[in-house]
């Protein structure tokens, strides 16, 4: 089997729980067709750099997939159908990167940073 990176982007009008659920989707398709997902990542709803289909934003998911290749040209196939999908892309990998994402790992660090401020602030705030 093969590794990949697959990305799909989708329109803005639907809800994240609808964008979860397409992942779900595609995971399905997936281990339908003899393959696995290593991971899921929803990044949530982003701006656009430019519209696309009249859209200015998109809700952008990134999945870590094992499967063979007539398994992702399923996928995309079912993708090419649905009417929320804007664009996807499917990369072919040497390995998965199990990690956070670069973007999401930006937002644990300032959540953290956000968890750690808040005591002191407190804090001050009772001292006054």
């Amino acid at each position: 089997m093969a590794l990949y990176e697959h990305t799909v982007m989708t329109r803005q009008d639907i809800s994240a729980q609808q964008a979860e659920a397409l992942n779900d989707t595609i995971k399905d398709l997936i281990v339908a067709g003899g393959g696995s997902v290593a991971k899921i990542e929803y990044w949530g709803l982003r701006n656009l750099t430019y519209r696309v289909k009249k859209n200015r934003k998109a809700h952008y998911s990134l999945l870590a997939v094992d499967a063979p290749p007539a398994a992702m040209a399923e996928v995309e196939r079912q993708l090419g159908i649905n009417e929320d999908v804007l664009r996807w892309l499917t990369v072919r990998v040497e390995e998965l990167d199990l990690e956070l994402s670069p973007l999401l790992a930006r937002r644990e660090r300032e959540r953290e940073r956000e968890r750690e401020r808040t005591p002191r602030e407190d804090a001050a705030a009772d001292a006054e």
